[in-house]
């Protein structure tokens, strides 16, 4: 009888083993890409959530919205926009993951995250670790400053002689600092609503940002206005323009860009314009 039993309990552990690895072989829930990595029906876009209007943190989903994952936060704004779009032509359920700026990149070559759409330009020295879609936004840089300061009617960046001036950490933003004569260059900032803060504080007279959020500040701050630079920043066009970061192969790039390419310069103004309305004001 002992046998016997032993024998019966022998034949059901070898169904339970070829049931589990008929179970691995027949999910067909997720396909591969050329580089062997598993796609799913995700699509994960990293953004620091942190640089109104292209994107920030709010605590509902009012004006489109989007939940930010592992929190009760939502995260609005043009970028997010576009991730919305993107992501509804992939037939992909969006998921906002943010990131600190400087974490961002690392994100991305990790898998971490499947895409960034935070407002990034696709720079020489970006290029070399990750790859770039078409542009989907181009502006201009212009220097955001205390209204009713010193510096509130510059129109050169000769009239930034001798101020303190910041911009984000390892941006471009912050690079062409050193084409004002004269300046004192602060030490880069983690984000911008820091430097809002050193700005209102006097810690700083101005910092460089892109047009949309120095539009941006004032819209959310009576203390700031933005110069209208008459001589500015020498820039290539890739330093003002934003694009979707990717990981090198992706094999989505090509669709990306379709999807890009699909949407005019017209609603992409619009986004934008509607982006700068409905930013919360602490943003």
């Amino acid at each position: 009888m002992k046998k016997k039993l032993l024998v019966l309990m022998a034949a059901m552990m070898t169904m339970l083993i070829l049931a589990a690895c008929g179970s691995d072989e027949g999910q067909t829930g997720s396909s591969s890409d050329e580089n062997g990595k598993e796609e799913s029906n995700v699509l994960r876009i990293g953004m620091e959530a942190g640089y109104a209007p292209f994107n920030w943190t709010q605590m509902n989903d009012s004006n489109g919205a989007v939940k930010i994952d592992g929190s009760n936060e939502y995260a609005g704004g043009y970028d997010v926009e576009i991730a919305k779009k993107v992501a509804a032509e992939l037939g992909k359920e969006l998921v906002i993951v943010k990131t600190e700026w400087d974490g961002l990149v690392p994100a991305l070559q990790s898998g971490v995250v499947d895409a960034i759409i935070a407002g990034m330009s696709p720079t020489k020295e970006r290029k070399e670790s990750i790859d770039f879609t078409e542009n989907y936004y181009t502006s201009d840089f212009v220097m955001v400053v205390k209204k009713g300061g010193a510096y509130e009617k510059a129109k050169t960046l000769a009239d930034f002689t001798g101020a303190k001036i910041t911009a984000q950490l390892n941006t471009t933003n912050y690079d062409v600092i050193d084409q004002i004569p004269g300046v004192k260059k602060e030490v880069a900032m983690d984000n911008f609503p820091a430097m809002r803060v050193a700005v209102e504080t006097g810690a700083v007279d101005g910092y460089v940002a892109e047009r949309p959020e120095a539009i941006s500040a004032a819209a959310a701050n009576s203390n700031f206005t933005y110069t209208e630079l008459e001589e500015g920043f020498e820039v290539s066009e890739e330093q003002v323009s934003v694009a979707i970061g990717i990981r090198k192969g992706d094999s989505n790039k090509d669709k990306m860009n379709e999807i890009l390419t699909g949407i005019s310069e017209e609603e992409r103004q619009t986004l934008m314009e509607a982006a700068i309305a409905n930013q919360p004001a602490q943003q």
